[in-house]
């Protein structure tokens, strides 16, 4: 069974998994919201784990089972269908034994989390905020693709377009997962609208996705946050320009400032700019996670990291570039319309393969 050494790894795998599955039924447990949502997400992971172990211990048995009656039975056609299902079996089990191998690696706990998404105008003028405009229109159709719940917090418009600035939250199964790979410097080549002789100008916009943190991710103290309140702007009927719903919160410790407009609810615009701060907060410390796995292997992923190129769209050629893994498309129409679901795949899939060298299972 040396072939089959992953087998080893199944009881202890299960006897975690039945371990956690009493756990989360424990009343104890359950009154404990930081250790009951961790031990939920053990839970979720591990039974994808125990459900792919078994489907790989199936086909081991199939051509453990299938040598035997080889070895044992002199009817031919039932040799003939013994030969068929190891020939069958041995197909499946590579496949299947790397996706084992892919969920043995410890997964960013991050990745089920929600996600604040941030779009700023980079380089480019007027330019630049029409291109932040097209990335946001871009994930807000991939969210509606996904099923996913976008909702803007802030958004300082563009003078010719677009936004000089949006910050917008993601909830979802996942969200934070998929959506990190876009954190990074976005750079448009085309005609911009405001030029005049037709001449292709470069601009740019950053993204940053940051996982949205939990309520006892961060300990924010009252006396730490400074909170302004103002007149929010934009469309939102006559309360607007009128009432003081807008919050805006500093930090003091750290001078991290979050604004929230939601034209009407001041509760609801202070409820979102703390869960902001927190997340700004948590992704201070998470980013020296990131740091760390960028100083063990080459990785996909850039949060907050606002210099790093990752993607050209350039609009004569109709051509899309992602820099991180030499991949080039052109169906840029579809992608900025929100179809950018091959490229995060192919991201994924360097990412993945990068976790399994450096875990060597």
């Amino acid at each position: 069974m040396a072939e089959y050494a992953l087998l080893e790894k199944f009881e202890s795998i299960k006897h975690r998994f039945e371990e956690v599955e009493q756990q989360i039924t424990d009343p104890e447990v359950i009154a404990d919201m930081q250790r009951y949502v961790k031990l939920n997400q053990e839970y979720k992971h591990l039974q994808k784990l125990v459900a792919k172990f078994q489907e790989y211990k199936n086909m081991v048995d199939n051509i453990l089972t299938g040598k035997e009656m080889l070895a044992e039975e002199s009817d031919e056609e039932m040799r003939e269908m013994a030969r068929e299902e190891i020939e069958e079996s041995e197909k499946r089990i590579p496949a299947i034994e790397k996706e084992v191998k892919l969920l043995l690696v410890p997964a960013d706990p991050e990745d089920a989390k929600n996600a604040i998404l941030e779009i700023r105008a980079g380089t480019g003028g007027d330019e630049a905020s029409i291109f932040a405009g097209d990335l946001f229109r871009m994930y807000s159709k991939f969210c509606e693709q996904k099923g996913w719940r976008m909702e803007v917090t802030n958004a300082n418009e563009g003078t010719a377009g677009g936004f000089k600035e949006i910050v917008a939250n993601i909830t979802g199964e996942g969200v934070y997962g998929v959506m990190k790979y876009e954190s990074g410097v976005h750079r448009v080549q085309r005609v911009p609208q405001t030029e005049t002789q037709g001449r292709v100008h470069t601009s740019a916009a950053t993204v940053a996705v940051l996982p949205e943190a939990d309520e006892f991710d961060v300990e924010l103290r009252t006396e730490d946050i400074r909170r302004d309140e103002y007149c929010s702007s934009g469309p939102g009927g006559q309360s607007v320009n009128t009432t003081y719903s807008a919050i805006r919160l500093t930090h003091i410790p750290t001078g991290i400032v979050v604004t929230c407009q939601d034209q009407k609810s001041k509760l609801k615009n202070l409820d979102k700019a703390m869960a902001e701060l927190r997340t700004r907060l948590y992704n201070m410390e998470y980013q020296k996670y990131i740091d760390e796995i960028s100083s063990k292997r080459k990785t996909m992923v850039s949060t907050g990291d606002r210099s790093a190129k990752i993607r050209t769209y350039n609009w004569p050629q109709g051509r899309v570039t992602d820099h991180r893994i030499n991949l080039t498309l052109y169906n840029l129409q579809a992608i900025i319309g929100g179809e950018i679901d091959e490229i995060i795949d192919k991201l994924m899939i360097e990412e993945n393969a990068a976790k399994l060298k450096e875990a060597e299972i």
